[in-house]
């Protein structure tokens, strides 16, 4: 794993947009995966300016999504689609036909998320994959278990996660108690991973994924076994490593 401790969040979204920018710039039909929760923000408001700026095209990309809450629709505000229209696909010029985020109105999520990672393995897995670190270590929402299920899958949300979320809706009793997530070995299809962590409230997170053990209590420890991952992270989220 490369790791890069940069200054602030600013700083770890440009840095982390110059890498996807890399990518589509030598292979503009690339496939990329996304991510969403506050941590990319910056990183697609990068990827948005250099596209106004004339130095990126879109319109060959394609894309998969990490996660999505369920059930939910897609035009609701807090819906994973509706956050990546308003952060970057409704901004560039991507064919939102190209665009895959999970359905969180699916009428069967098994069988969705079967079509979901065959959808993935069509497009020859992901030249790179963003994720972002949960504190209590989550990647998507692949939650701390004794056992991890390696595919995209329908999974039941922690109370630590959804209190988390709840922010971001009227209530707690808002937020939905299931997500459709990629699995570890749906992660692993990607070539390259990139992994965001900003903030004190991380660093705990990040020291247990760097501590040399490798277990499905952190998630996140699993990427240590990926060939190609880039953890980019500020000082303080790296501050009790």
């Amino acid at each position: 794993m490369k790791i890069h401790v940069v200054e602030n969040y600013d700083e770890m979204s440009r840095e982390a947009a110059d890498i996807l920018a890399d990518i589509v710039k030598n292979k503009p039909d690339c496939v990329l995966g996304l991510a969403t929760g506050d941590t990319p923000i910056g990183m697609y408001e990068c990827l948005v300016r250099m596209y106004e700026a004339g130095e990126l095209d879109f319109s060959a990309v394609r894309s998969v999504n990490l996660d999505e809450y369920y059930p939910i629709s897609p035009d609701n505000d807090q819906s994973y689609r509706y956050f990546m229209n308003k952060h970057l696909f409704d901004k560039v010029n991507i064919d939102k036909a190209n665009t895959n985020v999970p359905n969180g109105r699916a009428e069967d999520a098994d069988v969705f998320c079967r079509e979901y990672e065959n959808t993935i393995n069509k497009l020859g897995g992901m030249d790179v994959q963003v994720l972002g670190i949960g504190r209590n270590g989550h990647i998507g929402f692949n939650e701390p278990e004794t056992e991890l299920k390696p595919y995209t899958h329908l999974t039941e949300l922690t109370e630590s996660t959804i209190e988390a979320n709840a922010r971001f809706f009227e209530s707690e009793a808002d937020v939905p108690k299931h997500a459709l997530t990629m699995g570890i070995r749906s992660i692993f299809k990607a070539r390259n991973i990139v992994i965001l962590a900003s903030g004190v409230e991380k660093a705990e997170a990040v020291k247990t994924m760097l501590s040399g053990n490798i277990s499905t209590l952190c998630p996140a420890s699993l990427l240590c076994l990926h060939p190609s991952v880039t953890l980019i992270c500020d000082k303080a989220a790296y501050s009790l490593v």
